[in-house]
């Protein structure tokens, strides 16, 4: 396995009392596979992709990848990169596309030259000339291209995808999906990825855990989503919700 997480707890502590967002939740991931977490708002999927990257307090249990422990260090940072929620909030707004691609090059010591930067742009299906554009000049999926761009440039082999297109307009959604399909099919990406749409998870993911207030539910195949035979009510009423939300649409 790829990654390896073993009843992760993760604990916050606010007002003066303690908060566990995260309790005892296992999971594995193999190499070149799509993993979702799926669930409400506050269920805990994305503070277990913010513990992997040093970002949630880990309270209890382990992380391995590749069968290590992890440590944020540099050799973690070329492995393992995340694409945040808001693809606005997670650019500089000062910085132009070209110095947002430039920085993890220059941060670990790795030659720039002009090719790599044109190179990441078209790779995500944006124009060379929007180098030296800047955040606000650009639309809300450019944006996200811009992001995953930004975090394909140290040639990970994992990326955390924290709800990607959940901030973009519907049009804008199935676009980034299907670019995200293609990187990791092209480069053999292995893909942990945040929704609480199982419609976004069932056509990114091959396995899925159902999570609710902190903990693992139930997990399931890609087939088994697909039949609807989820053995759990939490899981079959994430089913039903998602459905009658793609009937609306």
């Amino acid at each position: 396995m790829l990654i390896e997480i073993e009843n992760l707890s993760v604990t916050f502590t606010a007002q003066g009392r303690h908060v566990r967002a995260v309790e005892n939740v296992s999971l594995s991931v193999k190499a070149k596979e799509s993993f979702g977490l799926v669930g409400e708002s506050g269920s805990g999927k994305s503070t277990i992709l913010r513990a992997i990257c040093g970002l949630a307090p880990i309270s209890g249990g382990s992380i391995r990848i590749n069968g290590k422990p992890i440590t944020h260090n540099r050799a973690f940072s070329r492995k393992v990169q995340m694409v945040f929620q808001d693809p606005y909030a997670s650019l500089h707004p000062r910085h132009t596309i070209d110095r947002t691609l430039s920085e993890p090059l220059a941060i670990h010591g790795l030659p720039l030259t002009d090719q790599a930067i044109t190179k990441a742009l078209t790779d995500v299906g944006l124009p060379a000339n929007f180098r030296f554009r800047y955040p606000h000049q650009l639309s809300g999926g450019q944006r996200q291209r811009v992001a995953i761009a930004r975090a394909l440039m140290l040639q990970p082999e994992i990326l955390l995808l924290d709800e990607p297109t959940s901030a973009l307009d519907a049009s804008v959604q199935a676009e980034t999906l299907n670019l995200l399909s293609r990187l990791r099919q092209e480069r053999g990406l292995t893909f942990l990825m945040v929704s609480h749409d199982l419609a976004v998870i069932d056509h990114m993911c091959d396995r899925i855990l159902v999570m609710q207030h902190g903990r693992a539910v139930e997990e399931l195949s890609r087939e088994a989503l697909a039949t609807a035979q989820m053995t759990t009510p939490y899981a079959r009423s994430l089913f039903a919700a998602s459905a009658d939300r793609m009937l609306e649409g």
